[in-house]
């Protein structure tokens, strides 16, 4: 072992970053999301769990809102909420094929993080106004608004659906290259809750 890299595992400490209730979030919302995109898709006409699954994402993601507020350090919105200059540069610096130690979300991930927020409660609330005019897969508040207004919830439920996707298979591979390129394993610390981190992060 060199010098450097001695004294580079001097500086790192394996701690708790994921709280338990940001795990199960993490991996309900996972499971909630794949079963309404899948039965939106693939399932039967008469869609009631696809509409269950996207009441649970609804409310998953109205706990995820207040625990941005009221949970642990790393769970809260401020702690990733970056600035363009903060996620640039770390964009500039991501290829390095070194860990890069992050305490809780980096400025990328961050980011990321707001923005499936946003579309997964766009698509999952837009699903509420849907009225496809079958009779039967009309969404619970589509009586309270115009026939235009419940098409264009249509279309856009559709559409978003398409963005959730890219946004999974974009997560997916980011965390392939995480661990192929960089070698830092981002799946295990969100089971764990525990993360090696920079003592100075």
């Amino acid at each position: 072992m060199t010098k450097s890299s001695s004294t580079d595992t001097a500086n790192l400490e394996t701690v708790r970053v994921w709280d338990p209730l940001l795990r199960v979030f993490h991996w309900a919302l996972t499971i909630c999301v794949v079963a309404a995109w899948g039965l939106g898709q693939f399932g039967p006409d008469v869609m009631t769990l696809h509409f269950y699954f996207g009441y649970a994402v609804l409310g998953l993601l109205a706990f995820r809102v207040l625990w941005g507020f009221v949970g642990p350090k790393h769970a809260r919105f401020r702690s990733f909420a970056y600035g363009p200059f903060s996620i640039l540069k770390y964009v500039f610096g991501m290829f390095r094929r070194r860990p890069s130690y992050w305490r809780g979300h980096n400025p990328l991930g961050g980011f990321f993080v707001f923005v499936l927020l946003a579309v997964l409660l766009g698509q999952a609330a837009t699903g509420l106004f849907v009225d496809p005019e079958d009779y039967v897969n009309v969404g619970p508040l589509a009586k309270y608004v115009s026939s235009d207004t419940a098409r264009t919830a249509l279309s856009w439920h559709d559409l978003l659906a398409w963005a959730v996707l890219g946004l999974v298979a974009l997560h997916v591979a980011a965390i392939g290259f995480y661990n192929k390129w960089k070698g830092e394993n981002l799946v295990t610390p969100m089971i764990t809750g525990r993360k090696t981190v920079r003592k100075d992060g």
